[in-house]
């Protein structure tokens, strides 16, 4: 699938590098896969769970991190809508528009 955009998580795992080799792995396993629907998803990243209109929300660095992802499986599309700690993802009041 094509990933938009791996610079968010560059950013990212360059203030937090503990969150490197998590978001490294994610990135190299989404791009080499073809998802057709979550629960594909979901089988493969036991962690992530669906929050709605398309997005899934990803537990990095052993749930220290969350990553929230929009899948268009009819494009071959993944949009990264958020990445922080789990003390900013709780603070997100409208997950499935986020």
């Amino acid at each position: 699938m094509r990933i938009f955009t791996k610079g968010t998580l560059a950013k990212f795992w360059n203030i937090y590098p503990d969150a490197y080799p998590s978001l490294k792995t994610w990135f190299d396993v989404v791009e080499e896969t073809d998802f057709k629907n979550p629960n594909e998803v979901i089988k493969l990243f036991k962690g992530a769970d669906t929050v709605g209109n398309s997005r899934i929300v990803f537990n990095i660095c052993r749930n220290k991190y969350r990553m929230i992802a929009k899948f268009e499986y009819d494009r071959g599309f993944v949009f990264i809508r958020f990445i922080g700690t789990h003390k900013d993802y709780d603070k997100i009041e409208d997950i499935k528009n986020i």
